[in-house]
């Protein structure tokens, strides 16, 4: 089993490596400078505690006749270091600090005298300075919280800018694959500030260009070959007509026209792949309409007006659309054939094995007829017209399976819903502007 694949965007991810960046910057040097200050307040401390001693020194040994030592210092004291004797055994005055579990340090200096005695002071270390490490050290807390937390919101603000160009990004690429060939991914992240995003943009609208002048060359190509099949193909069918009747007679002439079809279906693509085609409109009865074009079109196929409605399209290409759609269904499907007129909505509906995955996940395909079930015969052309003639109506085409409870997965019958628009496409091929009452 494959294990499951967390998720996290760029902005969240830059704000932990920042923050966790600035926490251990910030905890380096919180801890470089509590040491150093601390080092630095112990060497003053002992430093003083040396001079004092020295001065108790000189108080004791100028002593006559001898008393006992001054400012707090002891002769001979048990309780001296090991470290403090052992260099006092070598003649040598030092200073120590003696850490306590509970408390703050002492500070020790000691000295030996002429005679053998030894000399040493010994006292807390000053409770200011303390206060003054302590504060320190909740000063050094804070700054480091401070800049953890404003690591986090630099890293949101720079992920943030950084996740919002790519979501751009993306969005274009994906307006792109869907067929939107005149966005720009450039254009689309916009900003001042040039980073990679703006260097994936522009590997993307390369491959953009490129593939559009592929795609334009293989119209082209496609549209002149069979431009210049139509004369040979039409001289063909003459010629057909002219040998004597028979069954090899009938084959030729069926051929020879199923070649001319493929040809004008050919020639039709190429037209609606180079956007030039415009719809000539005209106020219809839908629910009519669809009935005596059906009747004529496929007479089995079983009609039903739900709603009726008037729309502004283009008769001959919504013929079009449906016979393409109505011969599918005859080629591919099987029977009962139902279309449903619901509004400004037209269904069409058989009761075969259902359309191929590949076409429901990318759409109809020129010279693709998907799964072989659906694939005895065709070149994949007739959807691909229907789809290209609804762009045209400025309408949408989609396509599904009905799968009833029980059935398998794409049993049932293949569906196929055309939504014609509210407001027809103008003759340039866009769509006019309204204007509600009040503005002007």
């Amino acid at each position: 089993m494959k294990p499951p694949v967390l998720r996290t965007g760029v902005r969240w991810k830059i704000s932990i490596a920042i923050a966790a960046v600035g926490a251990l910057v910030a905890v380096a040097l919180s801890l470089v400078v509590h040491n150093a200050a601390r080092v630095s307040m112990l060497g003053n401390a002992r430093d003083v505690q040396m001079e004092r001693l020295m001065f108790a020194q000189r108080m004791y040994e100028s002593a006559k006749p001898k008393t006992d030592p001054k400012f707090g210092a002891k002769l001979n004291d048990p309780a001296l270091p090991p470290e403090l004797d052992e260099l006092i055994g070598k003649k040598r005055r030092g200073t120590y600090v003696q850490e306590h579990e509970d408390g703050p340090p002492d500070v020790w200096a000691a000295v030996p005298l002429g005679n053998g005695d030894v000399l040493s002071l010994h006292s807390p270390f000053a409770s200011r300075s303390t206060t003054i490490m302590k504060d320190l050290d909740e000063a050094l807390i804070v700054g480091s919280v401070s800049v953890v937390f404003g690591g986090c919101a630099l890293g949101v603000l720079i992920g943030g800018q950084l996740s919002r160009r790519l979501r751009k990004a993306a969005t274009a690429a994906g307006k792109v694959a869907q067929g939107n060939t005149e966005v720009r991914v450039r254009d689309a992240i916009g900003g001042v500030v040039r980073d990679e995003t703006d260097e994936l943009a522009r590997a993307v609208d390369a491959l953009t260009d490129a593939l559009n002048e592929r795609i334009e060359a293989e119209r082209r190509v496609t549209a002149d070959i069979a431009h210049e099949l139509r004369t040979p193909v039409t001289g063909l069918l003459t010629a057909a007509e002219l040998l004597p009747p028979g069954r090899p007679t009938e084959l030729v002439r069926d051929r020879a026209q199923a070649m001319r079809t493929l040809v004008e279906d050919v020639l039709e693509v190429a037209r609606l792949d180079s956007a030039s085609e415009r719809a000539e409109l005209q106020e219809i009865a839908l629910g009519e309409f669809v009935e005596r074009r059906v009747v004529a079109l496929y007479p089995d196929a079983v009609v039903r007006v739900v709603h009726e409605s008037w729309v502004n399209t283009d008769p001959r290409r919504l013929e079009r659309i449906l016979g393409n759609l109505l011969a599918n269904a005859a080629k591919h499907g099987r029977g009962p054939v139902e279309v449903t007129v619901e509004g400004r909505v037209v269904r069409v509906r058989d009761h075969g094995p259902g359309f191929p995955e590949a076409l429901l996940r990318e759409g109809p395909s020129r010279f693709r007829t998907g799964a072989s079930d659906r694939a005895g015969h065709g070149h994949g052309l007739g959807l691909t017209i229907a789809a290209g003639q609804a762009r045209v109506l400025g309408a949408r085409l989609t396509f599904r399976n009905a799968a009833p409870s029980g059935t398998a997965p794409g049993a049932g019958g293949a569906i196929a819903v055309l939504w014609l628009p509210e407001h027809a496409p103008t003759s340039t091929g866009s769509f006019p502007i309204l204007q509600f009452p009040g503005t002007p």
